[in-house]
């Protein structure tokens, strides 16, 4: 295996450091694991972390973020009104 020197930000340092420590592993392997894509099995997919939320507001049309502008205007919004 060959070596290669690369330099971080040192947030970036500091965040491999505390995984390699969390997980027992070398800064080397956790790098190795990052660069390939190894790791993304263990991480939850963003779907997954809020399935639990999912469809838990009723009574919005189901294509809201293809025709926003169109139900915002169905419903008056920025329309000027009365006091």
């Amino acid at each position: 295996m060959k070596t290669l020197a690369v330099r971080l930000p040192e947030a970036l340092i500091a965040e491999l450091e505390a995984e390699s420590r969390r997980r027992k592993l070398s800064k080397s392997d956790v790098v190795r694991e990052r660069l390939t894509g190894a790791g993304k099995a263990r991480q939850p997919a963003l779907l997954d972390a809020i399935a639990d939320i999912v469809g838990s507001v009723d009574g919005l049309p189901r294509d809201l973020s293809a025709r926003t502008r169109r139900y915002l205007k169905s419903t008056g919004y920025r329309e000027k009104r009365t006091r």
